[in-house]
């Protein structure tokens, strides 16, 4: 009996744990390139705008921020629901890794973004994902693990207000922060 007890305890944690995620919706792919669009202003007042480079805290130095290479994507997009990196990006994340590779002593912050659909713990989840794909396609191309630290915020830190296909574009993203 108490064995029957136990067994139904653990099978019934592991259901609580494991959970439903949502079925995705199926949306239309963005109308125009993600790697063009102008960064929109983030809401919270001495963060910068989304894309631009901010100063790593503790990073020390002058207190000025490197922006990588030039030309170079700070912001790489995402498809609803994935951590698959999009060819259009490709290009971009290269580039950022060569950049590693050569200034040794840089380093980036990667921020993991979701839009809002979604639980809370499954954003934050999909955001460390995103991240750490960002992160294994740097490391595979010449960064240093030293150089590249990741971390989530799923949807607590839009990029653009809004609850319609526009803003969850944009707001399906990393983050490339450039810090010393």
């Amino acid at each position: 009996m108490m064995r029957l007890r136990f067994t139904l305890l653990i099978a019934a944690g592991a259901l609580a744990l494991a959970g439903c995620p949502k079925k995705p919706m199926t949306l239309p792919p963005p109308a125009e390139p993600a790697a063009t669009q102008e960064p929109a202003a983030t809401g919270a007042a001495g963060e910068g705008r989304v894309g631009e480079a901010r100063e790593l805290p503790g990073a020390g130095g002058t207190g000025s921020a490197t922006t990588g290479p030039a030309g170079a994507a700070l912001v790489i997009y995402f498809e609803y629901d994935s951590s698959d990196i999009r060819a259009d990006f490709a290009g971009a994340i290269s580039a950022h890794a060569r950049h590693l590779a050569t200034m040794g002593a840089t380093r980036v912050r990667l921020e993991g973004h979701t839009d809002e659909r979604g639980t809370r713990e499954y954003n934050i989840a999909l955001g460390e994902r995103r991240a750490q794909a960002v992160r294994r396609a740097l490391l595979l191309q010449g960064a240093a693990d030293a150089q590249v630290t990741t971390v989530s915020y799923g949807e607590e830190r839009p990029a653009v207000d809004g609850s319609d296909d526009s803003a969850w574009t944009r707001n399906r993203r990393v983050e490339i922060v450039y810090g010393r």
